[in-house]
């Protein structure tokens, strides 16, 4: 099968790449930044916005089914600038879910795991995400060739996660690496809030294998009757995650674990706020997340990750 993946060059689609050639798929990568140095062979390359209608269907005439990743991140971010996330995020899919229905495509959206949010308030990406969820299940209930499964993850991390300032460039601050960045320099982890807040984090792995899974599933037997959440069986706080990354930093620079600084809440942050997943939607797909990897274990590979890619480069800048 040659699966088409938008956002082709982020980074849990980095991931999603290597699941699908593992499985015998081929991918057309389409990015509207131009990444093609970076193919592996069984892979094509689509330079093209999901905003250009023209191009997402003229992508998906080539391909058999579609993983639509791209979108506008960020949670602050987006409540300052919404229009590029509303945009992307919901037009951008819309153009997506028509090209599918008109090919008859198989598809896979990415959700979003703090869908629920947008319920008490929250940027502006969790309210367009969910919007496109909405899109979705219209084409299922309503559009011939509609056959669009979501799959919600949480908080996606481990190596390749890109780093936000002031140890990167990214504009998205993301937990994994500013905990793992700022506790490998030995300065104190900062957490936005009382760090009591459930925030579920699901190693890149275990999602890309659940994204990939999730189409295959939908070319047999069509979409899920329910969204398909991958994350932990056993939530943990910011604190907790803050911990395990500090403990494990430690080990391998050889100084004493950093400690923690709680800062204000940014704006689109709930205050006490559970950000899990409903893991028994996984047997939809037939997975489980008892066959995830641990925290403890995702945290060791991506601190040694970063210590060893990251770390020697932003020492020597």
């Amino acid at each position: 099968m040659k699966v088409l993946v938008t956002g082709g060059s982020g980074f849990i689609a980095s991931w999603i790449r290597r699941d699908l050639l593992a499985h015998g798929h081929s991918v057309l990568v389409m990015d509207h930044q131009d990444r093609r140095q970076n193919l592996a062979p069984g892979e094509e390359f689509f330079l093209g916005d999901v905003r250009d209608a023209t191009a997402v269907t003229e992508a998906a005439a080539h391909v058999d089914g579609i993983i639509h990743l791209a979108a506008v991140l960020g949670t602050q971010e987006t409540i300052s600038n919404p229009r590029p996330s509303a945009e992307t995020n919901i037009l951008g899919s819309l153009n997506v879910f028509e090209a599918a229905a008109q090919y008859n495509l198989a598809t896979v959206y990415a959700g979003v795991g703090n869908h629920s949010f947008r319920l008490i308030g929250t940027g502006c990406y969790t309210i367009t995400k969910s919007a496109a969820e909405d899109l979705a299940r219209m084409y299922n209930a309503y559009r011939e060739g509609g056959r669009i499964t979501i799959v919600r993850p949480v908080n996606a991390y481990g190596p390749g996660q890109s780093v936000a300032r002031p140890y990167g460039t990214s504009k998205v601050r993301k937990i994994a690496p500013a905990f793992v960045c700022r506790a490998l320099t030995g300065t104190d982890i900062e957490v936005y809030g009382d760090g009591t807040q459930i925030s579920d984090c699901v190693y890149v792995e275990d999602v890309a294998r659940a994204f990939v899974t999730a189409l295959e599933h939908t070319v047999q037997h069509g979409p899920t009757e329910k969204p398909v959440e991958v994350g932990p069986l056993t939530s943990v706080t910011v604190n907790d995650i803050a911990r395990l990354v500090a403990e494990y930093a430690a080990k391998v620079t050889g100084r004493e674990p950093v400690g923690v600084t709680h800062l204000p809440m940014r704006p689109g942050e709930v205050p006490n706020a559970v950000v899990s997943s409903d893991t028994s939607t996984l047997a939809q797909i037939g997975m489980t997340a008892a066959d995830f990897v641990p925290l403890d274990e995702g945290i060791r590979r991506t601190v040694d990750y970063y210590a060893t890619e990251w770390l020697p480069g932003y020492l020597a800048a």
